[in-house]
């Protein structure tokens, strides 16, 4: 069955980067759109990048400049590069996989989510 690990969050001081990285199984990959998500304590959980199958990316726009979505599909995982962090940015992450074709199109899988904290 599919799986998503991510991996590469913890604790950094604003102003700090981190790389996150989500590693599928389930032979899925390449035909998913990938997306990252994030829920903060009390909050609904948001997108935060999404990447198509032909490396079509999107970005929310508080985003867009500091995080950088990507994918390797040889290695079947996606990166999340965030920069600049604050701590608004202070989230669970997650990895989401859509799968856009074959037997199962239309079927979405999460991970179990990697803490992000940023704090002074």
């Amino acid at each position: 069955q599919v799986q998503l690990v991510e991996s590469g969050g913890g604790l950094v001081q604003p102003g700090g980067s981190l790389r996150l990285s989500c590693a599928a199984s389930g032979s899925i990959f390449s035909r998913s759109t990938m997306g990252w998500y994030r829920q903060a304590p009390g909050k609904q959980r948001e997108l935060v990048a999404s990447i198509t199958a032909g490396s079509i990316t999107n970005y929310v726009a508080s985003m867009k400049g500091r995080f950088t979505i990507s994918r390797d599909n040889a290695k079947n995982t996606v990166y999340l590069q965030m920069n600049s962090l604050q701590p608004e940015d202070t989230a669970v992450y997650y990895c989401n996989a859509r799968q856009t074709s074959g037997l199962f199109a239309g079927s979405e899988y999460w991970g179990q989510g990697t803490q992000v904290t940023v704090s002074s």
